[in-house]
């Protein structure tokens, strides 16, 4: 396959009642084992390279080992800018090769967010490339609290910004390590009903997966981001490696033996989004 756009994976989940893992990188380890879990499980993926990820690795860096991972895989692959914050950020990703940009204008007023989601998302159409923005404000765990999106600002936010995926909240959470919560699905009902644009749940690590499972096959949510539960699996890979032979100091080995752990770790994610 090659590098897609988010719109040439997001839209056939819509048509066709499934949804598409945004998987939060930090590293050429796990997005290296996050395609090869695509291609074993036969879907598409995509790869996201978010703050914590850009402020390790530079955004131009990052680019060129999405676009080699997806120009080898064979399976259709995403590179996506997760929580852009400025138009600057976005404009450096579109140059650097990423084929989705994610503006995050959750924080500001609603007339605000509208005018500068627009802006980077006609930047990214005429670049031929996709743009996702974000309404209502998804917390974090142990930080800042949500505020759950509206679903009349949802229609007029998707129809004046002209997104290709729309973030909601809906009692998503980032950041959470169990699985305790759940999403709010009058809420998300009423969203579907004020637009057609694919709906994005950021936070999907605290997601049920049952729910995950079945929101993907009977809504119009058709991403879900997963980087918590992830990124635990592969702390608990790498602790194994370091401990599995104390006297081993070369890096290039102790990382390689992450990568089977995470592939199987990420299988099932994929999988049960595929409805």
């Amino acid at each position: 396959m090659s590098l897609v756009t988010l719109s040439d994976v997001l839209q056939p989940a819509l048509r066709d009642g499934y949804a598409v893992g945004g998987l939060v990188t930090l590293g050429w380890e796990d997005m290296r084992a996050f395609v090869a879990a695509a291609e074993a499980e036969d879907c598409p993926v995509i790869l996201q390279a978010g703050p914590g990820c850009r402020a390790h690795t530079p955004l131009p860096v990052l680019g060129k080992m999405f676009r080699h991972l997806a120009e080898a895989a064979s399976v259709p692959v995403v590179a996506h800018l997760d929580h852009g914050y400025t138009y600057e950020e976005c404009v450096e990703a579109l140059d650097c090769g990423f084929t989705s940009l994610m503006f995050d204008g959750s924080r500001k007023a609603l007339d605000q967010n509208i005018e500068e989601t627009a802006r980077i998302a006609q930047m990214a159409h005429d670049a031929g490339i996709s743009c996702e923005g974000e309404i209502g404000f998804v917390g974090y765990s142990g930080g800042e609290s949500s505020n759950g999106t509206d679903p009349a600002e949802a229609g007029r936010f998707a129809r004046e910004t002209g997104v290709d995926a729309m973030a909601i909240s809906v009692g998503n959470v980032h950041l959470q390590q169990n699985k305790e919560g759940g999403l709010d699905e009058k809420r998300v009902a009423e969203i579907q009903a004020a637009t057609s644009v694919p709906l994005v749940i950021h936070g999907g690590s605290g997601v049920p997966v049952e729910q995950r499972q079945r929101l993907a096959k009977g809504t119009s949510i058709c991403k879900f981001n997963i980087g918590t539960e992830l990124r635990m699996a592969f702390g608990a890979a790498l602790r194994d490696a370091v401990n599995k032979d104390p006297d081993r100091f070369d890096r290039a080995e102790i990382l390689k033996d992450t990568h089977d752990p995470i592939v199987a770790a990420t299988r099932p994610v994929l999988r049960n989004l595929k409805g």
